[in-house]
Parts: structure tokens; sequence; C-alpha cells
């Protein structure tokens, strides 16, 4: 599992609200394409710059202060007694993105490195795009196609608030987005630090096996969590990949607590963590992804996924490598056919699997298609999985399930695989690299040909 790191797009870290100026906040820029016409031939490069989330930083007291208001996975109690106190003490402060997360741009070209020792040792990152210091840049991709190349990581639309939250917080988050405040995933995260203004102090539990996360309560002794719709675009290492809608009955960026959160398989929560995924290993197909096999993962790859229809039908997905168009692997699991994501693919996969239906439950391809005419927030990340050693993407999962049975399996590593400290100490190296993204109305971004 060395080379191309195992990743997933599900752990946040914390938000934060006054701003800090102790170090500047400077955006690396980064360029990306609209496109029009078709083929790939009318793309106009647009200036935008990331910013990385408001998790990985200082947060301290007072704008101009040095004491911690946060170390390790544990709150000051002196500057920090309940949620909107410790909100008005404490500031985010800015970022050297080289130095202390290993974040450079390059033109078109996003590198994140997993592993960066400066001051403290800083491992994976989060960043989002932005439209300009004020807000984060929002896409509709209902009937449109993204093309992100190179790349080792994950990468996913959020439905988080283009302010960064700042308007629900009534004026509580002074920071926003150019401190990459507000955000929220389908998993209802819990380790949120800030949620709409309010510091999740009251009853935080540090995580037993993660040394800067934890848990917290809102105040009412029961997990909180930000929820919103999320489409993960690409979840992948070397050995597999998967692209996976997450609906929510919610839209836009919500509070959950207690069961109003999200769980696998629950029909309970907001949002429906597991979403229909699209893993073509776990599909039947275990020669088409990986080291040397259809689509190489030793060699760059160009990601194409389509959007069909508005309100979204159908999500396609292509490949292209040493300039052959590859279609997705089609489905060889009794009951299931198809190589793209519809309400009849996910229904016939959640049956074939034994799995409950909470896609369509909380809204389907449908409530996608919404959360998209809304306008949502390009994520990309590089980290590594505290929860479930990232068994769900590249190993049998869940582990209790028998790995011979029908979508239990999803790639060829070890069900004792990809614990943190493992891939840390293994991988230190190992970084991801998105360039050259594209953005437009579908057949716009490539010259599709005829796909093998």
């Amino acid at each position: 599992m060395s080379g191309f790191l195992v990743l997933a797009a599900l752990l946040p870290y914390a938000l934060g609200q006054l701003a800090g100026t102790n170090t500047a906040e400077t955006h690396p820029t980064l360029t990306w394409s609209k496109c029009t016409g078709t083929g790939g031939t009318s793309c106009t490069s647009q200036s935008a710059s990331i910013v990385i989330d408001a998790n990985w930083r200082w947060l301290h007291q007072g704008a101009t202060g040095f004491t911690n208001c946060y170390t390790g996975n544990t709150w000051d109690a002196s500057i920090c007694p309940d949620g909107e106190t410790c909100a008005a003490n404490c500031a985010l402060d800015g970022a050297d993105y080289s130095g202390t997360y290993g974040i450079t741009t390059s033109g078109n070209a996003l590198t994140m490195k997993f592993v960066t020792s400066s001051q403290q040792k800083n491992i994976g990152s989060r960043v989002y795009l932005m439209s300009g210091d004020s807000a984060y840049q929002t896409f509709d991709f209902a009937n449109q196609e993204f093309l992100p190349c190179g790349l080792n990581g994950a990468l996913y639309f959020s439905q988080m608030d283009a302010d960064g939250g700042v308007a629900k917080s009534n004026g509580a988050n002074k920071a926003g987005p150019k401190y990459g405040t507000g955000y929220c995933d389908a998993q209802c995260p819990r380790d949120i630090k800030f949620i709409n203004g309010v510091a999740n102090v009251a009853g935080w539990a540090p995580s037993p096996n993660d040394t800067n996360a934890g848990t917290g309560s809102m105040g009412d002794n029961i997990d909180a969590g930000s929820c919103c719709p999320e489409m993960d675009v690409w979840e992948a290492n070397s050995i597999s990949s998967a692209f996976t809608p997450h609906p929510c009955s919610t839209l836009g960026q919500s509070t959950c607590t207690g069961s109003s959160c999200s769980a696998p398989n629950s029909t309970a929560g907001t949002c429906d963590q597991a979403g229909c995924d699209f893993n073509s290993y776990r599909m039947g197909d275990t020669s088409f992804y990986g080291p040397g096999m259809t689509v190489d993962t030793t060699k760059p790859i160009t990601v194409v996924t389509q959007w069909v229809g508005s309100p979204i039908t159908e999500i396609k997905r292509f490949y292209v490598q040493n300039g052959v168009t590859i279609a997705n692997s089609q489905s060889t699991i009794s009951g299931v056919t198809g190589n793209s994501i519809s309400e009849d693919f996910c229904s016939a996969q959640k049956t074939a699997f034994g799995d409950t239906n909470t896609f369509q439950q909380k809204g389907g391809l449908s409530g996608m298609s919404q959360a998209a005419s809304a306008g949502m927030v390009l994520v990309m990340s590089i980290w590594d999985d505290h929860a479930a050693n990232m068994l769900w993407l590249d190993a049998p999962y869940p582990p209790t399930k028998d790995a011979s049975s029908p979508g239990v399996t999803r790639g060829t590593c070890s069900p004792s695989s990809g614990a943190p400290t493992d891939v840390e100490n293994a991988s230190p190296n190992a970084q991801v690299i998105y360039s050259n993204i594209k953005f437009g109305p579908i057949g716009s971004t490539f010259n599709q040909g005829s796909a093998q």
C-alpha cells in the first residue's frame, strides 16, 4: 500500500472564529479551466486560489496572542469554559502552506504532502477552492462534467455555505472562508471544533486513537456534527477507487445531535453516510484498476466524471491514460448491471449486497441534483482514516461479514492494513497532485472519441 497513499474524504478537524494576525494569510494561487464547447478545445483558464481548512490552523487566545486555545486533542478550559466564550476568545491564525503543511501550487497543479515535519509534525490536509477572499467557489454540476488529472487522493464536492458559515453564526465567526471555516459533509462529522460560531467544548472527549481530534456535544452531552450533501468524485489509492453520491434529507449545512447524526445503515440520521458507490473491484471486476491493470495506477490518470441530466439521472465515469479513453468497468455482480450510477443501479446494488437503501431514503439522485443546483464547494484532501483504517475502500469491510459475500471485499488490501500509525510510518513522503482541473458541459472538457 505504499506509493499511492490510502486516502478518504471523511475526517474533519477544527473550525475557528476570530482572525489572528501573527502570520499573514496568503492563499496559494491555482488556475482551473471553464469549458463551453466540445472536445476540450474551448476551455479558458480561471484565476483562483486555495485555502486550508480551519481545522489544521493554530487556534490561540486573542488576535495577537500566543497562548493555545486547543493543544493536542484538548481545550484549555480557562480560555474555553463554554462554546460562546471560546468563540469570542480564540483566533485562527494564518497558515505557512509549504513550510507547515507541505502544500504548494504551480499554475494549474496543486501538490499536497502527507506528512510534513517543521516545528511540529503535520499529517494530511484539506483545502477548498476559492473565488476570492470572501467566498468559496461553488459549482452546479448537473449536466456537467469534471476532469482532474494525475490524482492520488480524495476530491469531492460538499454543500458548504459559500461564506464559510458566517451568516449562520450571527456575527460570532469573524474568520470566514479566508481562514477555511464552515466544513460539513454527509458523515455529519462530530469532531468539528466550532459549528456555526459556537465552540464544541462542552462534553468534549479526546479521541482514543488520534492525538489531534475528539468529539464534542455542543453542551447537551450528546455528539454534535455538521451535516450536508456530499459528492465524492474520487476516493482512491493504488489498489482501489470509488465515486459516490451522498444525499441528505436537509439541503445545505445543518447541525445534528445524537440520533439525527448519520450512522452506517441508519435510517434515522440526516444524511446517507454509506452513499451509492461504484468501486470496480467491489462490483466484480478485479483486474480493471490497479498496478499494471487496465487503468494502471503506476502512471498518471486523467479522471472524467459526468453528471447526466438536470435533474441528474446518471453519473458516468471515464479514464484517460496514454491518450486512450477507457470506459468504466461493467458490474459482474448477479442482479446488478451497468457501469454507471443510476437509481436502478443503486437499488439493485443495495439488494445484492444486503445493505439498507439509505441512498434512496435520503433523496437519491434527485436530492443530489438539488444540492448541486444550489452550488457545492470543491474540496481536495490527503489523509488517513482513524475510524475504519480505510478498509471500506480497499479491503474486506465490515470485518464482521464473510469476505467472500457479495460487496464485502473492495480491494486486495489485508483486513489488518490501513492503521494510521502504520501508514504514517511507512509512507510519510506520499503526496497527491491535482492538476489541470476542468469543468463544463458534458463533452466540453476532453475528446472522448471511442472509449475502450
